[in-house]
């Protein structure tokens, strides 16, 4: 497994992992449509002065992704966090390196603050979460003037 930066060869598995994660396995109802990065990384992502990263395997198939977009007050918003079941817990190790390379991102645009927003029927991620340093935070404690889609979802804020 290696994280490397998105490029638009990994589009199509991309949008088809993220789909399947929030459709299939937490029952979110997203489409494509809902989600307009997923068909534009480059601008929602990268332009931003954030990123977006993909784990592979052996074979090249993309496994995990994550993204970041900076924000207002040196904030960042993590997006896109999703590993294939397969490939989830520490033995493999991808949601650590996918996290990591997010840290080192932020770290070099100097970012003061992580915030994130999470279904509530997410409870694994939740619990990395914590264990990353993120707190349950409510819409009101947002340090950025950011909207969050409005459904069952909690969000969660690191201060860097």
């Amino acid at each position: 497994m290696k994280i490397v930066s998105y490029e638009n060869v990994y589009r199509d598995q991309v949008i088809a992992l993220v789909l399947s994660i929030e459709n299939d396995e937490a029952k979110v109802g997203l489409t494509l449509a809902d989600q307009p990065d997923l068909e534009d990384i480059d601008t929602h992502y990268g332009a931003t002065g954030g990123g977006f990263w993909v784990a592979i395997d052996g074979e090249n198939r993309v496994i995990g992704t994550l993204g970041l977009q900076v924000r207002e007050k040196a904030c960042g918003v993590m997006k896109k966090f999703f590993v294939a079941k397969s490939f989830r817990g520490k033995e493999y190790g991808v949601s650590v390196g996918l996290f990591a390379r997010l840290m080192d991102c932020a770290a070099e645009n100097g970012l003061e603050s992580l915030v994130l927003d999470t279904p509530g029927v997410a409870t694994r991620s939740h619990a990395f979460y914590r264990k990353m340093g993120f707190v349950e935070i409510t819409r009101d404690e947002l340090p950025i003037d950011y909207v969050f889609p409005d459904r069952d979802s909690l969000l969660f804020l690191k201060t860097l």
